[in-house]
């Protein structure tokens, strides 16, 4: 103990200072944390009150109601040879068409065969890699909804959702 007394004798002016002030309570750091976590809970809260509100749940609700569901044909196609590939690839894929309502369903019934010609000539020249991830998947997505807007003009397609898509 004798040699604490000296060491603190050879502390410099300034280092005693700092010593002196001593570092805030963790009960008080853990208060302030704990108000400043409670105010943007609430701030988040009351924002999300405002932005989806009631009227947002309304206006969800009438859009769903108009929303038709049109199942395409299974597609099955091989997909474009890499070099060095052994065996073919296949996609085989089941999607519906969402569409605005049961009229368009009529507008696009005729010109389904030019929708499949579309589909099946983009689907050759994917290569396996090109569907890898979730990313790969939703390029695949905009790629055939642009594709079949341009068959179908002037009817649209608002989504083409996936119901299976295997690549063995």
């Amino acid at each position: 103990m004798a040699t604490d007394v000296a060491n603190a004798d050879q502390i410099p002016a300034e280092g005693k200072e700092a010593s002196k002030a001593a570092p805030m309570p963790k009960k008080k750091k853990m208060m302030l944390f704990g108000a400043a976590a409670l105010v943007a809970l609430i701030a988040a809260g009351g924002g999300a009150y405002i932005f989806l509100g009631k009227g947002a749940g309304k206006q969800a609700a009438s859009t769903a109601k108009k929303m038709v569901f049109f199942d395409l044909p299974e597609i099955t196609t091989n997909l474009a040879m890499v070099p060095g590939q052994e065996r073919p690839v296949y996609l085989k894929m089941k999607v519906a068409l969402e569409l605005e309502d049961q009229k368009m369903v009529a507008e696009i019934q005729p010109l389904m065969p030019r929708v499949m010609d579309n589909f099946q000539i983009f689907l050759r020249e994917l290569r396996p890699s090109d569907l890898e991830g979730s990313a790969g998947l939703y390029r695949l997505k905009e790629e055939l909804v642009r594709r079949i807007n341009a068959a179908i003009y002037p009817a649209r397609v608002e989504a083409i959702l996936f119901k299976d898509v295997l690549v063995q």
